[in-house]
C-alpha cells in the first residue's frame, strides 16, 4: 500500500497519520500525544519548543511503527498559525515558543495602532494589529528582551524550526508566512516598512520554499522511509482545515472548534476585494486564499464551565437540547482567553450577568455555550460581506463534533445548515491531501467530504437567539469597548 504521512502540530496535542491515495487514514497508524502548555495570570501562554519537538519526533516515529509495511511517498505537515519563537543561527530556541493566544503584548500593539494606519495593515497584510500577531509580539519582546537585538536572532513559527532541525536550512511556508501579520498578502513578500518600524533585520526571517529532501543524519536514522521523500514545508491548521473537510468553494465554509473556534471560507487568488471589518485573510498557498474569523473560545471555554461548575458533560447534553436558547435569563461574554476576534479589544475579559438566587451551575453552562454560539454565528454573518452567502457549514474538531447538540445550536443561530464532516481531524486529513495534490496523486475527489449528519435550522430558535445576541452585544459595549460592526441581526 502507498500512502502519505500527516504530522498535526495543534494547540493542545500534536497527531500522526498515514493517509493512503484516496486521503483515507490508516487506523492502525493514528497517534496523538498531548504536550503541556503554560499559562498565567499576565496573558501568558507558551510552551518550550524542544519538549514540543521531542514529542513530534515521538509521535511521528509510533505512527511509521503502526503501519510497517506501507510504502510512503511524502510528509504533509500542518501547525498552528501565528505561534513565534527566537533561536539563534544554530537553530537553538533563545526564547519559549508564545502561542496565539498570548496576550501579554496587548499594550504594544495598542502603541503600535496609534503609530501605524492599522487598517492599512490588515488590508495588505491580512492582519488586525492584535497580540495575536507577530508584529505585537515583538514589540513586546523589544521591550522586555532588548539583548535579542544586540545579536542575530532568527524569527521563527514551530514548523520552520522543525524543517531546520529536519534538514538543516532556514525556510518556510506562504501560509505560515501570511499568518504572521508580517507579510503582504498580494506581493508574497515580507513587509519591508514592518520590518522597519520593528527593527527586524529581513535576514532573520525564513525564505519561502515549499517542500525539502533529504533528512539530517539524526533523522534519517530515525526514520529512514522518510529520508528522501518530500517533506512539504508546515502549513497553516485553518487554511488546511477546510482543504481537509472539502470546503474549497465559498459557498461551503468550514466551522472548526478545537480549543478555540473560527469560521473561514476559501477563495481563489488574487484575492484584492476588501477584507471586511473584524475578519483576517490568509493564504493556503499561492493559487488559494483563506478569508475568515477566529474566536478564543472554544472547547476551552466548554471545559471551563464543566470543570468550574461541576457539570457532568452528558448532562449539559441533555440540557442543551432540551431548553430553549436564553430560557435561564443570563448573558455571558466568553472571552476567557482575551478576544482575537470579532471584536479584537485588547481588555477583554470574560462576565456573566443576570445571576439570581434561582440560577444554577447548569444556567451558567449553558448560557456559556450559547454565547460561543453567537460569537460563531456573528464571524459567519459577517463573511456575507465578502464572500456569497454559505449554503453549508461544515463541521470540525473533537469539541463539536462530540457535541449534537452544540451543532443543532450552531444550525439555529447561523440560520444554516451545519455538516457534521466525516473528517474528524480535518487539519490533518488537509495536510495529507496537500501532499497528495502535490505528489499528482490526489484523486479528484481527494478534497470532498460528506457529512455524517445534517443539523437543519429551526425557525422557532432565530427569535431567542437574536435576544441573546442582542443582550450579548450590549454588555460587550458596557463593559469592554466599542466592538467592530457588532450590531444585532434585525
Amino acid at each position: 500500500m502507498r500512502a502519505v504521512l500527516a504530522v498535526d502540530v495543534g494547540s493542545s496535542g500534536v497527531r500522526a497519520a498515514l493517509y493512503d491515495v484516496r486521503a483515507r487514514p490508516l487506523r492502525i497508524s493514528e497517534v496523538r500525544n498531548r504536550y503541556a502548555l503554560v499559562t498565567g495570570g499576565d496573558g501568558g501562554s507558551e510552551t518550550d519548543a524542544e519538549k514540543l519537538m521531542r514529542v513530534v519526533e515521538r509521535s511521528i516515529g509510533e505512527a511509521l511503527a503502526g503501519a510497517p509495511r506501507v510504502d510512503v511517498l511524502g510528509v504533509g505537515v500542518s501547525t498552528f498559525w501565528h505561534g513565534l519563537l527566537g533561536a539563534d543561527e544554530g537553530g537553538r530556541p533563545v526564547t519559549p515558543l508564545y502561542l496565539w493566544s498570548d496576550t501579554r503584548a496587548a499594550a504594544d500593539a495598542e502603541r503600535l495602532r496609534r503609530r501605524l494606519d492599522a487598517e492599512g495593515v490588515r488590508q495588505r497584510n491580512g492582519c488586525p494589529v492584535h497580540a495575536t500577531y507577530w508584529p505585537a509580539k515583538l514589540a513586546w519582546l523589544r521591550r522586555e528582551r532588548p539583548e535579542l537585538w544586540r545579536r542575530r536572532t532568527l524569527w521563527l513559527s514551530f514548523g520552520d524550526l522543525l524543517f531546520m532541525r529536519l534538514f538543516g536550512r532556514l525556510g518556510t511556508s506562504l501560509s505560515m508566512a501570511s499568518g504572521t501579520g508580517l507579510f503582504r498578502l498580494d506581493e508574497m513578500a515580507w513587509d519591508g516598512a514592518l520590518l522597519r518600524e520593528l527593527r527586524i533585520d529581513p535576514e532573520s526571517l525564513p525564505t519561502i520554499s515549499e517542500s525539502e529532501r533529504g533528512l539530517s543524519t539524526r533523522h534519517r536514522r530515525m526514520w529512514p522511509r522518510l529520508a528522501e521523500v518530500p517533506w512539504f514545508h508546515a502549513l497553516g491548521d485553518g487554511a488546511l482545515a477546510n482543504l481537509g473537510s472539502g470546503c474549497t468553494t465559498p459557498r461551503r465554509r468550514a466551522l472548526t472548534i478545537g480549543t478555540s473556534a473560527a469560521v473561514r471560507v476559501m477563495h481563489r487568488a488574487p484575492g484584492r476585494s476588501p477584507i471586511p471589518p473584524g475578519l483576517w485573510r490568509y493564504r493556503l498557498d499561492a493559487r488559494r486564499l483563506i478569508t475568515g474569523g477566529a474566536l478564543s473560545a472554544g472547547g476551552n471555554v466548554r471545559e471551563w464551565l464543566e470543570r468550574s461548575f461541576s457539570v457532568n458533560r452528558g448532562a449539559l447534553e441533555r440540557a442543551l437540547r432540551a431548553a430553549e436558547p436564553g430560557s435561564h435569563g443570563l448573558t455571558v461574554l466568553p472571552h476567557l482567553a482575551g478576544e482575537r476576534g470579532p471584536g479584537y479589544a485588547p481588555n477583554a475579559l470574560g462576565a456573566i450577568a443576570g445571576l439570581t438566587l434561582a440560577t444554577s451551575a447548569m444556567d451558567v453552562a449553558r448560557a456559556g455555550v450559547e454565547a460561543m454560539t453567537v460569537e460563531v454565528a456573528r464571524v459567519n454573518r459577517m463573511l456575507d460581506q465578502g464572500a456569497p452567502r454559505a449554503g453549508v457549514l461544515v463541521a470540525s474538531g473533537g469539541a463539536v463534533l462530540g457535541s449534537p447538540a452544540w451543532m443543532q445550536l450552531l444550525a439555529d443561530a447561523t440560520g444554516t445548515p451545519v455538516g457534521a464532516g466525516r473528517a474528524r481531524e480535518a487539519s490533518s486529513r488537509g495536510a495529507a491531501v496537500f501532499a497528495l495534490e502535490r505528489l499528482g496523486l490526489a484523486p479528484a475527489d481527494a478534497a470532498t467530504t460528506v457529512a455524517s449528519r445534517w443539523f437543519r435550522p429551526r425557525p422557532e430558535s432565530a427569535a431567542p437567539f437574536a435576544a441573546i445576541e442582542a443582550r450579548q452585544v450590549a454588555l460587550y459595549r458596557d463593559l469592554i469597548s466599542e466592538p467592530h460592526d457588532l450590531d444585532p441581526p434585525t
